[in-house]
């Protein structure tokens, strides 16, 4: 993933190897580009799903190692009141999280009514979706992704292939692809979505719906199925 070469620091440990991964770098980045007043790490352990020393290492690693956030200060135009919410996004910050919503622009929760052809027991589960810029070369039959999410502990993950007119799911039968297109009403509903986050939708982009217990497992299930387009 050579668009993530500059998290490698944070992975960099002579003793103990750190307990967070790649999908909990970038959702830190995407819920701090959210919160630009600042936020703490009690807030990011909920978001994240990870415990408190895990969330401390996070933070430290984040502010020392790379640069990324900082303690906003009465310097910088920010408030007393709000340097008491924690930490904001560097300059070094802001500029990677908008290099990685170059890839994946749009990362948001999914409305059940236009999934239930496509999600099982779709009613049990608090689905996220995500766009993936120009994706589709790395995408296959759809297994690693879902494999990512799994490994997050998400319930799975399921790709939609955009090729510019219709949504289709990746499928190998026999070695030869086979298209399954989804119904109109599924890719109206992206489209509008896709639309509203002033996003273009061009073919060779990628939609991956990512399932868990909980909305905080979903969403790190559907980014961690797109880290592996990267």
């Amino acid at each position: 993933m050579k668009e993530l070469s500059e998290l490698e620091p944070l992975f960099e440990s002579r003793t103990i190897k750190p307990t967070f991964e790649y999908v909990h770098v970038i959702l830190s980045l995407f819920i701090f580009g959210e919160n630009l007043d600042g936020i703490g790490r009690y807030r990011l352990e909920k978001e994240l799903q990870i415990g408190a020393g895990t969330a401390k290492s996070l933070f430290r690693k984040l502010k020392e190692n790379v640069d990324f956030i900082t303690v906003p200060s009465e310097e910088e135009g920010i408030s007393t009141e709000n340097q008491r919410r924690g930490h904001i996004l560097t300059e070094k910050g802001r500029k990677f999280l908008k290099k990685i919503k170059k890839r994946i622009p749009l990362l948001e929760k999914a409305d059940l009514r236009f999934l239930k052809e496509i999600i099982i027991e779709a009613d049990k589960i608090h689905p996220y979706f995500c766009l993936v810029k120009d994706a589709v070369k790395n995408v296959k039959d759809g297994v690693e992704q879902r494999d990512a999410a799994i490994k997050i502990n998400g319930s799975g993950a399921t790709c939609l292939i955009y090729n510019g007119k219709d949504l289709y799911f990746p499928t190998k039968i026999n070695n030869l692809n086979k298209e399954v297109k989804i119904q109109q009403s599924t890719l109206n509903y992206f489209k509008k979505k896709i639309a509203e986050a002033n996003v273009k939708f061009e073919a060779n982009d990628v939609i991956i719906i990512g399932s868990g217990d909980n909305p905080q497992t979903s969403r790190l299930a559907t980014l961690n199925a797109a880290l592996t387009l990267f």
